[in-house]
């Protein structure tokens, strides 16, 4: 009897494993052996039907050159300043959100609205938006006396014209999932300080801040992975110009790709990987255990 009870419970078990199998085949399929695959083409020189292996070659082709270089520390500045800018901006709004504001209603639909335009439509709005000559933002300069810079085309100003355009299309995210956090705090923690004088700026600090750091958490992985991986924004905007000045690795791996460099990308593509999994799951460690201490 105990024997006829061990074997069922050993079928149920491999039973239940079983459900696993399709799953795991899908994402072998589409994630695990074509990364694998990245890893093995990054140490060739190949052109779609042959290969040759050239080792390190690729690699040290894209950090000997100063394109990909320059690439590397834009997507790193890209990434915290477009990240920092959300998370202090996301929560901002979204106090105002939760705010007793008539308007709260409109205002929470204006702020996520971007989010909702493919990369591609804001950019070229905004590179309209952006001309030197044509464009509003400088017109409106102009009524003030002010000249207004080549926001694009300035090789010191085109990075971070399109990391503002990145806020502007990115913050409504951050802002709903801070809503969301906000809203989970017990309202009896705000009734308490009231009663205790406390004002606005208390209750923000002492209660709203401490208790929303899941929601931040979340934010700041979500919006510093998304910089890293950043690309549409800036194609449809610069395409990496003027020059290399606003190239990240992304456009860098798109260029080598469509001029027929496919290891090169490849490699270009694997180091990506490792950059966004070398900050981020430290990152993500790092901030869940600072969480778990409080």
């Amino acid at each position: 009897m105990a024997a006829d009870m061990s074997k069922h419970a050993a079928l149920d078990k491999y039973y239940s494993y079983s459900f696993l199998v399709p799953g795991m085949l899908v994402y072998g399929i589409i994630f695990v052996f074509p990364t694998l695959m990245s890893f093995f083409f990054s140490f060739t020189r190949w052109d779609l039907s042959t290969w040759t292996f050239i080792g390190f070659d690729n690699y040290k082709s894209f950090f000997h050159e100063y394109a990909l270089v320059k690439s590397l520390s834009n997507t790193i500045v890209y990434a915290v300043l477009s990240s920092g800018c959300k998370v202090v901006l996301g929560l901002l709004l979204a106090v105002a959100c939760c705010s007793k504001l008539r308007t709260k209603g409109y205002l929470e639909a204006v702020i996520y609205f971007p989010n909702i335009l493919s990369p591609l439509a804001v950019g070229i709005m905004f590179s309209s938006l952006m001309h030197p000559t044509k464009g509003l933002f400088n017109q409106m300069l102009s009524l003030l006396g002010i000249l207004g810079p080549d926001w694009l085309g300035n090789p010191r100003l085109a990075l971070y014209s399109i990391i503002l355009t990145d806020i502007w299309k990115g913050v409504g995210v951050s802002t709903v999932i801070y809503i969301a956090g906000i809203k989970a705090i017990p309202t009896e923690y705000y009734e308490a300080c009231m009663v205790d004088g406390g004002n606005s700026l208390t209750k923000f600090a002492n209660i709203t801040v401490p208790l929303v750091r899941p929601a931040r958490n979340t934010v700041i992985i979500l919006s510093f992975i998304g910089g890293l991986r950043s690309f549409g924004l800036v194609w449809s905007m610069t395409q990496g110009g003027p020059g290399f000045a606003s190239d990240v690795l992304a456009s860098v791996i798109y260029k080598q790709y469509i001029n027929g460099f496919y290891g090169l990308s490849i490699a270009g593509n694997v180091i990506l990987l490792l950059l966004v999994s070398v900050i981020a799951f430290p990152l993500y460690r790092f901030l869940n255990r600072k969480e778990e201490m409080l």
